[in-house]
């Protein structure tokens, strides 16, 4: 079966999280371990800490995943953002490593028009800065782009270039379904994931593939749209989610859910109908 969980809220303190993990059903879950839209952040009690690792422990949910904050732009021509980009990113692997999170995912931002080159220089020296000053066996995970204007990571070449030059094991790679699909990744079809997938694995490498975002998508196939579908209700559709979690590699991924809640469906919802396209393909 198929390892999937949301991401969840850390109100009322960081352990609270595993408590709605467990609510909530999930195999693995997400979070973000600070205020998402702020800079500054407070430091972590050892008891704090210690609440977390032992729910954790616990629930035998794994892995638990953090998420960069949306304020930082490891790819920013401006000085003063970078280096506060950077910063955010050294405390949040140092975090998770205290945490016993095993993977920070981040977006890699966008150059604001002054070029791929340069947006690539800023970025691969933010990575590098961050790990060197974590010592701790975190995996920073590169998350695809829906592929907008001046982003950073919108096609595996991107991507591809970020890791030739930083050259890490502590280095993978998370991809979202919806944005694959509005970058022109089509994942609709058996054949297209098979072609798609070929791509990725040409230009990166199926074994840098650490988590899956498993989103459908409002937007059509290219339509560089960032916005998230409930699981086969969107463009990519009930047979392309069917194919998704059919699919050998990729059914073994952790997933985790960043779909919407509204009257049509929860995060309940989304997770069991996940499951049931998952079991009915094992049929």
């Amino acid at each position: 079966m198929v390892k999937v969980g949301i991401h969840v809220s850390i109100a009322g303190g960081l352990d609270k999280a595993v408590d709605r993990a467990v609510e909530k059903g999930c195999d693995d879950f997400q979070i973000f371990s600070r205020n998402p839209r702020g800079w500054s952040s407070r430091d972590l009690s050892p008891e704090e800490v210690k609440r977390f690792s032992d729910k954790l422990t616990a629930s035998g949910i794994f892995p638990a995943v953090d998420h960069m904050p949306y304020l930082p732009n490891l790819a920013s021509p401006k000085d003063d953002v970078y280096f506060k980009s950077v910063e955010v990113l050294s405390s949040e692997l140092i975090r998770c490593g205290g945490l016993g999170i095993p993977y920070l995912v981040t977006h890699l931002g966008s150059h604001t028009g002054v070029g791929f080159e340069d947006g690539l220089s800023r970025v691969t020296e933010a990575v590098k800065d961050g790990l060197s000053k974590s010592k701790n066996e975190v995996m920073l995970l590169l998350e695809n782009t829906a592929g907008s204007k001046n982003s950073m990571g919108g096609s595996f070449q991107d991507i591809a270039a970020i890791l030739e030059v930083v050259e890490s094991k502590r280095v993978g790679i998370c991809l979202d379904t919806c944005h694959l699909f509005a970058a022109g990744y089509d994942i609709s079809t058996k054949e297209a994931l098979e072609k798609t997938l070929q791509e990725f694995d040409d230009h990166i490498g199926m074994d840098k593939l650490r988590l899956l975002h498993i989103n459908d998508s409002k937007g059509a196939l290219g339509s560089n749209l960032d916005r998230h579908e409930h699981i086969g209700l969107g463009k990519i559709g009930e047979v392309g989610f069917a194919t998704i979690l059919a699919h050998e590699t990729l059914r073994n991924i952790p997933m985790v859910l960043e779909t919407p809640v509204d009257a049509r469906r929860d995060d309940v919802g989304n997770i069991l109908a996940v499951r049931d396209m998952a079991s009915r393909s094992e049929r």
